[in-house]
């Protein structure tokens, strides 16, 4: 649904200066599969949560068992992770995502930012050739060797780390209110229900 403002927007921000053009004039002169560059790529980058997820689980699941060994007569639960805990397993797990998806940002990126409009023959072949996945990842190699693929990954990391690491630390934290919340619930219940009997 929202390809072609992604398309736009990747346009905006990677046109040379003097030369952009605003939102609504970039929508309406876009052809409709030039709204809908790179939709595969951005199909496919819809795994990156599902890496985070499963990095963050398979962290979380490791720390819990280490917890657990090394726990003697304290009260905490070895269930839950602390606040800092999940910070920090949410900002390394979505390192992890980033990290394997950058590439595909790149091409992604790559493939919205070929500008067709360029008088030069030469640089028109070369815009439409990296209007393909193939294209781009040729044309980032060839530019910029294997370190092209990730260039800017450090701008990314710092754009969504943050906010997922908070995401999860919340998440976390919700879950074991919740639990508590149900324990009690149950608690109240049967208490309730025992009494119902008895009388």
């Amino acid at each position: 649904m929202h390809q072609p403002l992604d398309t736009a927007s990747s346009r905006m921000q990677t046109s040379k200066f003097g030369k952009s053009k605003g939102l609504w004039k970039l929508l309406s002169e876009s052809s409709l599969s030039e709204a809908f560059d790179a939709l595969g790529i951005s199909l496919l980058l819809t795994t990156n949560p599902s890496i985070q997820y499963t990095a963050f689980d398979q962290l979380k699941q490791r720390l819990l068992k280490r917890q657990l060994k090394e726990k003697t007569s304290t009260n905490s639960s070895p269930q839950a992770l602390s606040a800092f805990s999940a910070f920090v397993l949410g900002a390394v797990a979505k390192c992890i995502a980033t990290f394997v998806t950058y590439p595909a940002i790149r091409c992604k990126i790559t493939i919205q930012a070929a500008d067709l409009d360029d008088n030069n023959e030469n640089e028109e072949a070369e815009s439409k050739k990296q209007k393909t996945v193939s294209g781009a990842l040729y044309t980032i190699w060839k530019r910029e060797g294997l370190l092209g693929f990730y260039k800017g990954i450090e701008a990314q990391i710092l754009k969504t780390v943050l906010s997922s690491a908070l995401l999860l630390m919340i998440k976390e934290k919700i879950s074991k209110s919740t639990w508590v919340l149900l324990l009690a619930l149950r608690r109240y219940l049967f208490m309730t229900q025992t009494r119902l009997k008895s009388a």
